[in-house]
């Protein structure tokens, strides 16, 4: 099978994101928030205009036309599933489930709560997890977060690259046989080369 290149390229992805998070207690920290920032931004979509209106169709079971609108929140969700399947099937199926659960929660969250409720739960639950994120890079990493010189590829990667370090950490899964061998040599020279550089800068 031939190997992915550019945008689909999961080992390069891998080793950019990685390079930022190999501090454990800074991966732990990741694991911890990034999900519930990609869920309560779903909560948030939820308030966006309606890309395609079921409510008369009947396709949806009765009492959820209502609340589950396809608006740019689904939209959302369905980019990064989408992106993860292709990635990796086996684990970015699991990505994408999780997608969609994400969105479905957070329709019913923010259906349930109201614009005027949800946009400060919001507020307060990415506040406080954002404010962990950077904790973990200026304190355990001590290096500035990935979107600071990607913000694309931080933002789509970091809910995956979460979760293959815990499929990984777990189960001692790897997209294909080799992968976090090669993954790990990468990052160990990204790293390399980013504080030779940080020590001529310094110096």
């Amino acid at each position: 099978m031939g190997k992915p290149v550019g945008l689909f390229d999961l080992e390069n992805h891998f080793a950019f994101y990685g390079a930022y998070h190999s501090n454990p207690i800074n991966i732990f920290i990741h694991t911890l928030f990034v999900w519930p920032i990609f869920f309560t931004s779903l909560v948030l979509f939820y308030f966006t205009p309606t890309i395609c209106d079921f409510s008369q169709s009947g396709i949806l079971p009765s009492g959820f036309n209502h609340v589950l609108v396809f608006n740019y929140g689904f939209l959302f969700a369905l980019i990064y599933g989408l992106f993860y399947v292709i990635l990796d099937k086996k684990a970015g199926s699991l990505a994408a489930l999780i997608c969609l659960v994400c969105w479905v929660g957070a329709t019913f969250l923010a259906a349930h709560l109201g614009y005027s409720l949800a946009w400060k739960v919001v507020l307060a639950a990415q506040l406080f997890c954002w404010t962990g994120r950077f904790i973990g890079h200026g304190v355990f990493e001590k290096r500035a977060p990935a979107l600071l010189d990607n913000l694309v590829q931080a933002f789509l990667m970091a809910p995956f690259f979460v979760l293959l370090e815990v499929l990984q950490s777990l189960f001692g899964y790897e997209p294909y046989p080799g992968f976090h061998a090669r993954v790990k040599a990468k990052i160990e020279a990204e790293i390399k080369e980013w504080k030779d550089k940080k020590q001529k800068k310094n110096s």
